[in-house]
């Protein structure tokens, strides 16, 4: 995508309107200018800190990992990225935990002015939502965000790479990252574990699985109430049983149409 074009949806999409959320309530402290951005998520700050933009997730770049194939509109997203971060100084905000494994910080940054770095990406359909359970600050609000460009088709949600799914689609997309939007057939707890199943047969077809300890994140695990309700959910494809996500907090299923 050229420059000139992002620059034009980032005009075009400036004046959608502001969330309830605030990320400059968050802990925060100070950070700086932007000196390197490494993909549409990760950048380094002028103080030598890396940071992982949490809560949202940009197509991916190889970044030097044998065999891995380049996601569509990666270098589009760095290229957004980069031209959001330009001139600006950012504060790093934290809803969460503060360190991934790599040692990046996870954060929210946000300009003096409110300017949200995470909520312009997913304003222009440059990253969607991707959110844990120590991290689940603005969850919401960036769900929103991804909604309203998701059903704009703009960036990401123009390339089929993105879709979301079908429970009957997932059979060839198992160790890959999906939205997956259905109807609970039937749902059971066994042993702890909330099932909810999207066919008549919970060995082949697609599940979500939310375990005794995810469980305790939300507000109602009862099987009966889940039962023939749609939902939308984000997440690891795993095989077990066919196709399945294991949801570890709630923000991962959206009830549809509630």
């Amino acid at each position: 995508m050229p420059r000139r074009m992002i620059a034009l949806m980032i005009g075009l999409l400036a004046a959608l309107p502001a969330l309830a959320g605030d990320p400059g309530d968050l802990p925060g402290r100070v950070g700086g200018a932007v000196t390197e951005v490494v993909d549409g998520d990760t950048l380094f700050l002028e103080d030598g800190t890396e940071v992982r933009l949490v809560g949202i997730q940009a197509p991916k770049l190889p970044l030097g990992r044998a065999g891995f194939r380049k996601w569509p509109l990666a270098d589009e997203a760095k290229a957004t990225l980069e031209s959001l971060v330009a001139g600006r100084r950012f504060d790093l905000h934290f809803g969460g935990r503060r360190l991934d494994r790599h040692g990046r910080s996870l954060a929210h940054m946000v300009t003096a002015d409110g300017f949200w770095l995470q909520g312009e990406m997913l304003r222009l359909g440059m990253a969607r939502v991707y959110s844990f359970p120590d991290n689940r600050a603005l969850v919401e609000e960036m769900l929103a965000l991804e909604q309203v460009a998701r059903q704009g088709r703009y960036g990401i949600w123009s390339h089929p790479f993105y879709a979301v799914r079908s429970p009957e689609e997932l059979g060839g997309n198992i160790g890959t990252f999906q939205i997956v939007k259905g109807m609970i057939a039937d749902a059971a707890r066994v042993r702890g574990t909330l099932y909810l199943n999207f066919g008549a047969d919970w060995r082949e077809d697609f599940t979500v699985a939310i375990d005794r300890s995810a469980g305790r994140l939300f507000p109602d695990t009862t099987p009966a109430i889940w039962r023939d309700r749609t939902i939308r959910v984000r997440g690891w494809v795993r095989s077990r049983n066919g196709p399945m996500i294991e949801a570890s907090h709630p923000e991962q299923i959206e009830i549809v149409g509630e």
